[in-house]
């Protein structure tokens, strides 16, 4: 049986190894999110002119003479 060392006096690679041991990888999120309100001006919020970009449409038909 091993004999029990307290973690402050564990060498820096065995509390690294028991610390990689330890964490585990979350399968859902932890983080609780909040859904944003749909009143507050967002600047960063892409605007339908832009996305929509339909008349460049036009311009590119082929002319063939």
């Amino acid at each position: 049986m091993e004999k029990f060392v307290p973690k402050e006096k564990m060498s820096k690679k065995l509390r690294k190894k028991l610390d990689a041991q330890r964490r585990t990888l979350w399968t859902v999120n932890p983080v609780t999110k909040k859904t944003e309100s749909a009143k507050l001006y967002n600047r960063k919020k892409r605007s339908r002119i832009i996305d929509d970009n339909f008349d460049s449409g036009i311009f590119l038909i082929p002319v063939f003479y």
